[in-house]
């Protein structure tokens, strides 16, 4: 078939995918519109004004958007696509808040160590973030190597390596790298020249958003267009039928997934402490690592729709704060709807799958 009757074909696909694509982010939105009103209804607040505060604090503005919206995004769509590629190469890794403790603090050791008056701070900073990967990769290697030497399931080392990355922060902040005047439980703060450089026209949103965007496009492109993509997806769909069938290097591709994961959610911490907090402290994390299981679930484990749930995601942190200092709503509400959010979409798969399962004919023994 010509190049152009076959451009022709597939021109209505992608047409029909994307209004797919789109329906459902607007059922996503008018869902979660309509399950805060009826929260703000059963718990006696009042439901225009904390909607209009939910509104105007994650999307009212340009600012909003650029300086609370997507400030809060790019570690969820770093520690979202830790998660979505591990869970689709076979991996449940739990540990991305965890692996982005320990990669802020490798950022802030390393950002600590270059001299005041140095130059090559561009290069300074590219060295903190690959520090963070490499930490983040190497909290996560842990978990891989209790799998294969011990097979330990890595859904509880890594929640216990989470508990340990917490600890060690709260041990790094009152020893090693506590500030000079060793009053406060945190670090010196980062010097001005290894903030990550704010993007143009962008209110406080920094290169990390670029940084991340990046990774999360490469991501996706990676598990559709590549070799190496194709073995992850396939360990992760069937570990006996890519070893036996396909020739897979199961236990090697389970490896690299595990420390690929952790790389990214290592990322997320370096990226938060050069553009955002500027030192570490305990606590730093609001539970990044923890919604970001939800957005790799919401974006059903592609790297390029966890941008978008990502966003909306971040969305809701921002609106959560206006909501709580301008219509007095408790911010945990929004931790409500999250978790529902994520529970009606696991409850969606579950019977999509089921479906599935009763339409494929039924096998008939020769």
């Amino acid at each position: 078939m010509p190049i152009r009757d076959r451009a022709r074909v597939r021109a209505p696909v992608v047409i029909r995918a994307a209004s797919r694509e789109i329906a459902l982010a607007m059922i996503v939105v008018a869902s979660i519109g309509g399950a805060t009103a009826l929260l703000l209804m059963g718990v006696g607040f009042p439901v225009l004004p904390g909607l209009a505060a939910l509104w105007m604090g994650a999307f009212g503005s340009w600012y909003a958007f650029t300086s609370a919206t997507l400030i809060r995004s790019v570690p969820l769509m770093l520690t979202g696509c830790a998660v979505a590629v591990a869970f689709r190469g076979g991996v449940l890794n739990i540990g991305a808040e965890g692996q982005l403790l320990v990669g802020a603090a490798a950022a802030v050791a390393v950002s600590l160590a270059v001299p005041a008056g140095g130059k090559l701070f561009a290069l300074a900073i590219l060295v903190a973030l690959l520090a963070a990967a490499l930490a983040g990769a190497m909290w996560a290697g842990v978990a891989a190597y209790l799998r294969a030497r011990y097979h330990v399931l890595e859904v509880i080392s890594t929640i216990m390596l989470n508990f340990i990355a917490l600890h060690v922060v709260s041990y790094l902040v009152r020893g090693p790298l506590q500030e000079p005047t060793h009053i406060y439980p945190q670090s010196a703060a980062i010097g001005d020249a290894l903030h990550l450089p704010h993007l143009p026209a962008a209110g406080r949103l920094h290169a990390g958003f670029a940084l991340a965007l990046g990774l999360a496009i490469v991501s996706g492109w990676m598990l559709r267009h590549t070799a190496a993509g194709f073995r992850l997806v396939a360990t992760g769909e069937s570990p006996s039928a890519a070893a036996s069938a396909g020739g897979i290097d199961v236990r090697g591709t389970t490896a690299r997934v595990f420390l690929l994961s952790g790389a990214l959610a290592g990322l997320a911490g370096g990226v938060e402490v050069l553009g955002v907090t500027f030192a570490l402290y305990e606590n730093i994390s609001p539970g990044y690592g923890y919604t970001a299981i939800a957005v790799a679930l919401l974006a059903r484990l592609d790297p390029w729709r966890v941008v978008a749930t990502a966003v909306l995601f971040g969305g809701l942190e921002a609106g959560a704060g206006a909501m709580q200092r301008d219509a007095g709503v408790p911010s945990t509400l929004v931790s409500v709807i999250e978790a529902a959010l994520i529970l009606a979409v696991v409850a969606a798969q579950a019977i999509r799958s089921r479906r599935q399962a009763s339409a494929a004919p039924p096998l008939v023994d020769a």
